[in-house]
């Protein structure tokens, strides 16, 4: 009997070492992720999601965020740019899970990328791809 355990554990974890890190990581499931990179200049890393339920879209800067600080930082989203009228207000702290409300009349699902901006001086500060 023991072998026949040893042998089952050891084909499952065999399987599990094989399997699960070709699989997509998901912070939530439910959203498009993107991986920040740094503009003009600046640190920013982590991860953001898009999400959208019952027709209310939000983008959540999630928890291994991190900016390295400027004036004026803010949240919006963009199509191979960024778009001004998706503002959705200043960043809360410089790290960390926050969540922001997309603007009302805004549909999410058209924009790929996820942007920390500094309206003072019109400079990207950071860009999140989304898959």
């Amino acid at each position: 009997m023991t072998n026949r355990r040893t042998f089952l554990l050891g084909s499952a974890t065999l399987l599990a070492s094989t399997v699960l890190p070709s699989l997509p990581a998901l912070a939530g499931g439910h959203g498009r992720i993107g991986e920040f990179t740094g503009a003009s200049n600046h640190v920013t890393k982590g991860r953001a999601e898009v999400v959208t339920a019952n027709g209310k879209s939000q983008v959540i800067l999630l928890d291994d965020f991190w900016f390295d600080g400027a004036p004026d930082p803010k949240v919006a989203l963009g199509q191979n740019g960024y778009d001004k009228d998706t503002l959705m207000g200043l960043l809360k702290a410089n790290s960390g899970k926050q969540t922001f409300d997309v603007p009302a009349g805004i549909d999410a699902s058209k924009y790929n990328e996820v942007w920390i901006w500094c309206e003072k001086f019109n400079v990207p500060l950071g860009v999140a791809k989304l898959n």
